[in-house]
């Protein structure tokens, strides 16, 4: 025990570290609930129109960014909304500058977090779910489309034809995210949930963003309403924050790991799967770190489409 200036006892600094882990372990449980919850009920309608008789103990869990599509795709969905003056270019700076800052320097206080945590979709606030729905169906068309990796494509496809259900686990908007396993064709997605009322968005998370810890929470949240046995279970991602969710799941696969991945694979007998090649990987496969100004690439875009209608 140690005591503050006025003498009086205080808690000792290791509890009040704990207690703020404690708060993000409950934060990122709350997010796989969420996740979990929002992705069984968009996902019923497909359930019912499959051809195969499905597995009903084991699925496949695929990260999206590097994993099942080449790039980002939060930053496609920028680059699309950028172009559609969907919010300023100082709005978007302020925010890039703010995940920069957070990435490089890897620790900020308790309250900064908070404030990155909730901006992260705040630029949603006010508008309707349904216009989010539409915007991304049609962003999909223009900027993800030719970006899904043909590779791991094929890998869900053989779960598929196995009869296991197939699901996405992004740490993008649930939205998004359910449009990209639809037009994949797969079960459905796991993704960060956005608190919506009456059909708008409030701005403010459901939890935390679906990203590292709180991706395993809402696997295992998703196999215990499914009825899913997760030790028949197979997981796939390109990075090493992604480790709790592959842990979760019976068989972990790396897909176009990160050097981190790929060496924590390599240790524990995981199999890898690259589908990049030359140049290609280099550019992808570049660290999450080195991925900081991923807004930043939708303030150059929006720049250009200025410019352009200037001229």
């Amino acid at each position: 025990m140690y005591r503050n200036r006025d003498g009086a006892d205080a808690q000792p600094r290791k509890r009040l570290f704990s207690t703020e882990d404690e708060a993000l372990d409950r934060m990122a449980e709350e997010a796989g609930q969420a996740s979990a919850e929002a992705a069984v009920a968009a996902a019923a309608e497909l359930e019912a129109s499959l051809a195969v008789p499905p597995d009903l103990t084991a699925a496949a869990f695929f990260d999206v960014d590097n994993t099942m599509m080449m790039g980002a795709s939060i930053f496609h969905f920028a680059r699309g909304l950028a172009a559609r003056k969907y919010f300023t270019t100082s709005d978007l700076a302020g925010f890039a500058w703010k995940q920069i800052k957070f990435r490089i320097g890897g620790k900020e206080s308790p309250e900064s977090v908070r404030q990155s945590r909730e901006q992260a979709l705040s630029f949603v606030a006010g508008r309707s779910v349904q216009e989010l729905v539409t915007l991304s169906e049609e962003i999909y068309d223009e900027l993800m489309a030719n970006r899904i990796w043909s590779g791991t494509r094929a890998l869900a496809q053989m779960h598929q034809d196995a009869g296991q259900r197939v699901w996405l686990v992004t740490a993008t908007p649930v939205e998004l995210a359910s449009i990209i396993a639809r037009r994949l064709g797969l079960t459905g997605a796991l993704g960060t949930v956005a608190e919506s009322r009456d059909g708008v968005y409030t701005g403010r998370l459901v939890g935390d963003l679906l990203h590292g810890k709180a991706k395993a929470h809402a696997v295992r949240a998703l196999a215990a309403r499914e009825g899913l046995d997760l030790r028949r279970c197979t997981a796939y991602s390109d990075s090493i924050n992604d480790v709790p969710m592959l842990s979760a799941a019976g068989t972990a696969v790396a897909v176009n790991p990160d050097s981190a991945l790929r060496e924590l694979a390599r240790t524990r007998g995981w199999e890898i799967r690259d589908f990049r090649t030359g140049r290609k990987a280099a550019r992808i496969g570049v660290p999450s770190v080195l991925g900081a100004g991923v807004l930043a690439g939708a303030v150059a875009a929006g720049l250009a489409y200025r410019r352009r209608e200037r001229s």
